[in-house]
């Protein structure tokens, strides 16, 4: 199964697409009306970026799941790779909230 795969760079794709897929679940329950790249520009023009900070925080919950699952399998070199892009993920978010 290719769930079970340990592996870095799968760990670390799995963790950049993840949070794509929390940003959905934001998206329709916060700016359900609006469409993705409408949803976007608004996230970005706002003033302060707070909402844009959230979308991402809540984004990355997605990775907070998939490395709990991968590290209670004792499937180490995925996880690692997960935390790696929520590392990543994550100091864009602080980035945007303190220099944004």
């Amino acid at each position: 199964m290719i769930f079970k795969k340990d592996n870095f760079i799968f760990g670390f794709i799995m963790g950049l697409i993840a949070p794509f897929l929390g940003f959905a679940v934001f998206k329709y329950t916060k700016l359900g009306p609006l469409n993705y790249f409408e949803a976007l520009q608004y996230l970005f023009i706002e003033p302060g970026h707070r909402l844009l900070t959230v979308a991402i925080s809540l984004s990355l919950m997605a990775n907070a799941v998939l490395f709990t699952i991968y590290i209670n399998a004792r499937i180490d070199k995925t996880a690692k790779g997960i935390f790696v892009a929520t590392l990543i993920y994550a100091v864009t978010a602080l980035s945007i909230k303190t220099f944004g």
